[in-house]
């Protein structure tokens, strides 16, 4: 028998009881996070990601101190928002009702307030998708060149993903990702985050020069940060049904 190999098995962790509910938890260590902090998908599953030299004792503590914090979260999430005839989904803030229109020509144009699709039922909700897709890379790749042309950085390539932890991302090599999701906040919750990844061009990291840049950028800054992490759980509920 190797003692050894169970003598290292880690401990196992505690559930996370929000409210006398259990809820989905787990821990993850990661290499280049420089600070302890949770995520809540859509779901409900909460992620404590930790700095590898952060350990999973101090993580737990840190975790129960945010417990008021992810109760209020948790209690954000609501039933899934499929991208269909009827549903009621914001763009850019603003609230559009999703009208499927099989006798008109065309694929996804706004209308009145509505947002309306052609074509057979069953394409609609990846329509609405694809649209999305379109309409943010469109604004979000304006917004991104203006900030690089500001700050006099290059932008290599902007690409919109259908990412579950982070609302944008920055490489090294200059490629900005963005949740298509954004497209559904205010506009100024959009700007912040475009204007937080273009500013990782300058600095690759959160140092207080990179966020004086951002200040610079988008004055709101304070404002739209303390918006998204009270808001931005409640836009993982929209999404494609096909």
């Amino acid at each position: 028998m190797n003692l050894l190999k169970f003598k290292n098995r880690p401990k196992p962790v505690p559930p996370l009881l929000i409210e006398g509910e259990e809820v989905s938890f787990r821990i993850k260590h990661v290499a280049n996070a420089k600070r302890m902090k949770l995520r809540i998908s859509a779901s409900r599953e909460v992620v404590l990601v930790l700095p590898k030299s952060v350990s999973v004792k101090k993580g737990l503590v840190f975790l129960e101190q945010e417990k008021p914090w992810i109760t209020e979260q948790i209690s954000k999430i609501q039933s899934p928002i499929a991208f269909e005839n009827g549903a009621i989904i914001p763009l850019q803030g603003e609230n559009y009702q999703i009208c499927h229109v099989p006798d008109r020509r065309g694929l996804v144009w706004v209308e009145g307030g509505k947002l309306l699709v052609a074509g057979k039922t069953e394409h609609v909700p990846r329509r609405v998708y694809d649209w999305i897709l379109r309409e943010g890379k469109s604004v979000i790749s304006e917004k991104a060149l203006t900030f690089a042309e500001e700050i006099q950085v290059e932008v290599k390539k902007i690409a919109l993903k259908d990412q579950k932890s982070r609302w944008g991302s920055c490489s090294p090599r200059g490629n900005l990702n963005f949740s298509w999701r954004l497209l559904l906040m205010p506009e100024t919750i959009l700007d912040y985050v475009v204007a937080h990844e273009v500013a990782h061009l300058r600095h690759m990291n959160h140092s207080a020069d990179f966020w004086a840049l951002v200040q610079k950028m988008h004055p709101e800054m304070e404002t739209s940060k303390s918006w998204l992490k009270q808001n931005g759980v409640l836009f993982h509920k929209y999404g494609a049904t096909y």
